[in-house]
């Protein structure tokens, strides 16, 4: 019950118990007046009447005697107006039956009145010849009591009323302040960190007023600072400061989590570029030029890799990037070397004191999982072949038995997705995702896209949403995929919440909204949950059509799930304001937990921190060993994803 009705409640009761006391004793008060009136009444009559009686009984005229009292006893309000002799025969007497009209019998029996009455001597000269009784009817007094009481119960239900309804607007107003607390308490829950800027009147509802903004404020601080040692050990472990990329550590971690994954037939890449001449560059410009230029370069890399969904960058050293690339398609490979190598040969005719031989770009491509040490030899020689071909030259190799099968040109690659998509020839995998203290209940399943190869080679979202990004096909392969989940309603309700992969991109097409939203508000079955999960790295870059998205979806029923966390250097802050329903860690982050150095288990329970105070729940994939279990289960992970769990598996 609210403290607001328990006030009124409250109040109401003391107007009762106040109200029964004053009619109680305004009713007592009334019936003993009455009965002083009637008691004087009685006697007065009595008195009069044997002194009037008196001659006339003296003369044995009693027609006249008894003219007389009925002449007083149809006057006035009696019950019983008697003449007696002195033995007590009675010689007139007049009675009236009481009855009383117009009040209640249980009125009657809880105010009893007793008539009071009075005697008086009838004298004959000096001899006394009887006694006179008067007995006043009670019907009056009770008549009288009745009315006073109806008057005062009415008068204190308006007052009743009266006072319920100011009484609780004015209650209202007083506890304002209570509810404003409550709202601030609400938002304090959602990170909503509001202080009241309006203080109440009211001495102790203004220093709760007051303690509640301290604490507002306290609280904030220090999710702010927890948020602020997350993103600063992260930077520091694993970015490079001057350039915003990742540094060596960061990139062989993952690299190393992607060839190690394991189980599905992996494509990827990896590419090398250095710099030229960027020793000259500082001695002759400064460090300062040199600074800049690496920092032009680094936003290139960026630029130019934004579309991909699984991307790692990194400065490993001086004027040395690596970019590696998971699930990639070679003509992509060759398409973002192309681009990248054209955009940093722009920045020597921008800059005259920059060498025309300003880098050069060497790569690789696998499609078997290779070790990290051969991928990196590979690409080194590829970059070393480049410098020997020219100034500004670029070279990717294959490293992979079937190497014709992978060159495939841009207008192949083409011509199969479009295909692909005018058959919707799109094949659902699941994986399921466990709950972490109970690793018996599936949290949720993760639909997976796959297409089949004439060959009959079955090729993960990783290799062809790149292609599909550059030729502007993304939406409508989501809509492939969507159309499968909306078509299967039946196998999605058996396994009642789902996760799909969205690309971020796609949400720029309104037409796509318009037909996912209209799909979800047809869908009948509310058992269906659907997450719509995105790239960390992707959902950043499209943060305000994705917060659009997420408010429209969520009022459906439905949410989205970030995934690769961690793979960006984004700021937490985003968060509050997005509010996913999951992070799931980067399963780099998972691996290095073998390592034993502390800096993942510290990166992994800051987020958990951060994240469960947003009531976010964080997913830890790439989980393929009991160790890491156990660990993630420490550091208050909420769900887990791997291979030792489930490999994914036809829907």
């Amino acid at each position: 019950m609210t403290l607001y009705r328990q006030l009124v409640i409250f109040t109401l009761i003391l107007f009762v118990l106040l109200f029964s006391a004053i009619w109680v004793e305004k009713l007592q008060s009334t019936r003993s007046f009455l009965l002083t009136q009637m008691e004087s009444h009685a006697q007065d009559t009595a008195t009069s009447l044997s002194l009037s009686l008196s001659p006339i009984v003296a003369e044995g005229d009693i027609p006249t005697v008894e003219t007389m009292m009925n002449a007083v006893f149809d006057g006035g309000y009696y019950r019983v107006i008697s003449f007696k002799d002195m033995e007590g025969a009675v010689i007139t007497e007049r009675l009236l039956k009481i009855t009383l009209e117009g009040v209640p019998q249980w009125f009657i029996d809880l105010v009893p009145i007793q008539a009071p009455s009075a005697e008086a001597l009838v004298m004959a000269g000096w001899t006394q010849a009887g006694v006179l009784y008067v007995e006043s009817h009670p019907g009056y007094a009770y008549r009288a009591m009745w009315d006073a009481a109806v008057k005062m119960s009415l008068y204190f239900l308006l007052a009743g009323s009266l006072v319920l309804l100011l009484g609780g607007f004015g209650l209202r107003l007083l506890l304002k302040p209570l509810k404003r607390v409550e709202l601030q308490a609400e938002a304090i829950c959602r990170r909503d960190f509001r202080i009241q800027e309006k203080l109440p009147k009211t001495k102790e509802l203004r220093q709760v007023v007051q303690s509640m903004n301290r604490m507002t404020n306290q609280v904030r601080e220090m999710f702010s600072g927890q948020v602020k040692i997350a993103e600063r050990f992260r930077r520091n472990a694993y970015s490079d400061q001057l350039t915003g990329l990742g540094n060596r550590r960061y990139i062989t971690g993952q690299v190393e989590a992607r060839l190690e994954s394991g189980g599905e037939s992996m494509h990827g890449a990896l590419l090398m570029l250095q710099l030229d001449n960027l020793q000259k560059v500082n001695e002759l410009d400064g460090f300062a030029a040199g600074d800049e230029l690496l920092k032009k370069v680094a936003d290139i890399i960026k630029q130019e890799t934004k579309m991909l969904n699984d991307v790692a960058l990194a400065r490993l050293t001086g004027g040395d990037f690596a970019i590696f690339i998971s699930e990639i398609s070679s003509v992509a490979v060759y398409d973002l070397a192309e681009k990248i190598s054209q955009k940093v040969t722009r920045l020597a005719v921008e800059n005259a004191s920059h060498s025309d031989n300003i880098a050069h770009i060497g790569g690789v491509v696998y499609e078997e999982t290779p070790t990290l040490p051969k991928l990196l030899a590979e690409a080194d020689n590829a970059l070393q072949a480049a410098r020997q071909q020219g100034p500004n030259k670029w070279l990717v190799n294959f490293l992979s038995s079937g190497a014709d099968d992978l060159i495939k040109g841009k207008s192949w690659w083409k011509e199969t997705l479009e295909n692909v998509l005018e058959r919707g020839e799109i094949i659902l995998f699941r994986q399921p995702v466990m709950n972490s203290t109970d690793q018996n209940r599936v949290q949720h399943q993760e639909l997976l896209s796959r297409i089949a190869m004439d060959s009959g080679e079955i090729v993960s979202a990783g290799v062809f949403v790149p292609l599909a990004e550059r030729l502007q096909l993304v939406s409508r392969l989501d809509k492939v995929v969507l159309e499968k989940v909306f078509a299967q309603k039946e196998k999605m309700a058996d396994l009642h919440t789902i996760a799909v992969n969205v690309s971020p991109s796609s949400l720029d097409d309104s037409a796509f909204v318009d037909w996912v939203l209209a799909e979800l508000g047809q869908l009948q079955d509310k058992s269906i949950h659907i997450i719509f999960e995105f790239p960390e790295f992707g959902a950043v870059q499209y943060l305000d059509v994705v917060k659009d998205f997420a408010r429209k979806i969520q009022k459906l029923g439905h949410g989205i799930g970030l995934d690769h966390f961690g793979q960006s250097f984004s700021n937490f802050g985003y968060l509050k304001s997005l509010r996913p329903e999951y992070v799931k860690i980067d399963r780099a982050f998972t691996k290095e937990l073998d390592a034993d150095n502390g800096d993942s288990e510290f990166f992994i329970g800051a987020l958990c921190g951060v994240a469960h105070s947003l009531d976010i729940r964080v997913i830890a994939e790439g989980v393929e060993r009991a160790e890491q279990v156990d660990l993630l289960v420490e550091l208050n992970v909420d769900a887990l994803q791997g291979y030792l769990f489930g490999e994914p598996k036809h829907v």
